[in-house]
């Protein structure tokens, strides 16, 4: 897009550190754990296990969990798929079925955590992994899943079930890893598709009828749930479906608003956030939202300001822009990267290397 505005004027941001949003394309966990810490090692605080396995296309493996739900069925149309694996048709309760009467299995996201902590903990001990770096598990909101793969009349049901199915996950993964080495961070997109318009809203809390607070609300459930003893943060996204945003944001107005509001109510320190920056997006105007947050002086803040198309100089543009807003903060790529080319994986890495000083 073209933002009409003038040039950037000269700034010089602190660029601290670089954070992974989730997905790398790698073989496995230990690949993930090696090329990370071998060219970001002194750049990053927590290291995720790339999202490796059934888990590459973010939720789209959480569907075949549903197939085994009885009172859930897919809606009787042929059969479409993402990138020919993902049947994606959505489910719907069945006739006469009490969404309280849902058992859900196993969700994958617990076993995972637990598999690859353990190759995380040898290699940290082997010295490969840094001393101090915590093990990022990334969990998507329960609203992410339900409005993905629920029909809008039956979103309000079933979504108290399957958010106690996905806290029950964090329960194995919180009592299977030291809490010193853990850092949890909640994937929230879907929540901006409801924000701008894009999904026809099925909350929005009690009292205000406004979206905004319902996002908000279960944010903040979603930190209580972690202990304060783990480190906890969130990715705020826009959607990235074959890499494209489900709408470009206007600016960074509507995510510093569900930033303000979650630092507000929340009952615990939030470690680290993470909001997208699109690609066109090197004027002022973008960042300029954020200038009236105050982010606690612990709340670690990264921006996706990180291409792989126009790599460093694009980065420092951006970068130079965002300044003018928020002098101090780190980057990222705007979503995770396991669903690009593994050509990218290397190079990507590198990229968050030059951009950013280590801490």
């Amino acid at each position: 897009m073209s933002t009409g505005q003038a040039p950037v004027p000269p700034s010089s941001p602190d660029i601290r550190g670089a954070h992974l949003v989730g997905s790398v394309n790698l073989p496995d966990a230990g690949a993930v754990f090696r090329a990370v810490s071998d060219r970001l090692g002194d750049r990053l605080r927590r290291i995720p296990d790339g999202e490796v396995g059934e888990r590459f296309y973010w939720i789209q493996f959480q569907t075949a969990r549903f197939d085994t739900v009885g009172g859930l069925s897919r809606i009787p149309v042929e059969p479409y798929y993402l990138r020919g694996i993902f049947d994606a048709r959505p489910f719907r309760l069945d006739d006469g079925v009490d969404a309280d009467a849902l058992v859900f299995p196993d969700l994958g996201y617990a076993a995972a955590a637990l598999d690859s902590y353990a190759e995380f903990s040898r290699l940290r001990a082997a010295g490969v992994i840094a001393a101090g770096t915590r093990f990022q598990v990334s969990l998507p909101t329960p609203a992410a899943v339900i409005g993905a793969f629920i029909v809008p009349e039956d979103r309000a049901a079933v979504e108290p079930v399957y958010e106690r199915a996905l806290f029950a996950e964090l329960t194995r993964i919180l009592d299977g890893i030291p809490h010193t080495d853990l850092a949890v961070q909640w994937d929230t997109a879907v929540e901006f598709a409801l924000l701008e318009g894009r999904i026809e809203p099925w909350f929005a809390e009690a009292g205000t009828g406004r979206v905004l607070d319902g996002v908000v609300e279960r944010a903040v459930r979603q930190a209580a749930a972690v202990p304060d003893d783990v480190e906890v943060g969130y990715h705020l996204c826009y959607g990235d479906v074959e890499e494209q945003h489900f709408v470009q944001p206007t600016d960074a107005g509507r995510l510093a608003e569900v930033i303000a509001g979650v630092l507000a109510a929340t009952p615990r320190q939030i470690t680290f956030l993470h909001l997208p920056v699109p690609i066109e997006r090197d004027d002022t105007a973008y960042f300029a939202p954020l200038a009236a947050l105050e982010l606690p002086q612990e709340t670690e803040l990264y921006l996706g300001l990180l291409h792989h198309e126009d790599g460093v100089d694009g980065a420092r543009r951006r970068a130079a822009a965002a300044a003018s807003a928020v002098p101090r903060f780190g980057v990222a790529t705007e979503c995770g990267f396991g669903r690009g080319p593994s050509e990218r994986t290397i190079g990507l890495l590198e990229l968050h290397a030059a951009v950013a000083q280590a801490w």
